[in-house]
């Protein structure tokens, strides 16, 4: 059934007749070696002229990743903490950067994936961590601006521009996978309808328009409904009175909350 977009259309009219602009940026987890699938994830990042934060495990990336992510290749790396290694209890959701252990073994991962990160890919990585299924307690996120981290990157809109002192929280939004479901696309009016109530609450003040607008996406596991829908979501948001933020902006404002 072809999903209706109409919506979507008469949200972003608001947003050109009230002169606003949406900043928008891409996400996409658990890069570790040059696949097929990421060959596809960069032909598209190219296509649409709009770079990819490439969330990458520092344990397992391969040097020919990092031959592959050359500074032209429109995607950016950033580190997705260590091993993407589960240590919750067995009726906790899963977590790698949760109190589950002692915190200096927690931090030491954090400190671990920054420096074989910077090691791998050099100037081209971007000092934001992001937690494997984007889940971080605060013991440890008071801890990442003296690793050198510059940013967290988890889900759902921010409550306040900073996760701690020092450390910028830049957000993923829109999900297209069904995780919980049959792991394909979840139905597109939903995703239409949530990404226009995303938009609808940022035009109208009630959440924070100053933070990128992430579409999050897991290269890897698409099928071909969610490249397609990647695709078409990106085409529509570009269309409109958007403009692509990278890290790299951010680190040139004042770090000071």
């Amino acid at each position: 059934m072809t999903p209706d977009w109409s919506p979507l259309e008469r949200e972003l009219a608001l947003w050109w007749a009230e002169g606003k602009s949406l900043p928008l940026w891409w996400r996409d987890d658990d890069a570790v070696e040059p696949t097929a699938a990421l060959d596809r994830l960069g032909a598209l990042s190219e296509e649409l002229s709009i770079p990819v934060h490439l969330a990458v495990v520092p344990a397992y990336a391969t040097e020919t990743l990092s031959e592959r992510l050359a500074p032209s290749s429109g995607m950016i790396p950033v580190v997705h903490g260590w091993a993407h290694q589960n240590h919750a209890p067995a009726l906790e959701k899963k977590a790698e950067f949760r109190m589950h252990r002692p915190v200096s073994e927690i931090t030491a991962d954090a400190e671990r994936g920054l420096s074989r990160s910077q090691a791998m890919f050099g100037s081209s990585l971007m000092p934001m961590f992001v937690p494997p299924w984007n889940r971080i307690d605060h013991e440890i996120v008071e801890g990442l601006p003296s690793l050198g981290y510059k940013v967290l990157s988890t889900a759902t809109p921010r409550k306040r521009p900073f996760a701690t002192p020092g450390l910028w929280q830049i957000n993923t939004h829109l999900d297209p996978i069904d995780w919980r479901g049959t792991r394909g696309l979840v139905p597109e009016d939903q995703l239409i309808s949530q990404l226009v109530q995303h938009l609808q609450d940022r035009r109208t003040g009630v959440s924070d328009n100053a933070e990128p607008y992430g579409l999050l996406t897991h290269h890897l596991v698409h099928d071909q409904d969610i490249w397609r829908f990647t695709r078409e979501v990106l085409l529509r948001l570009l269309d409109g009175p958007t403009r692509c933020w990278t890290m790299a902006e951010t680190l040139e404002k004042d770090p000071t909350p």
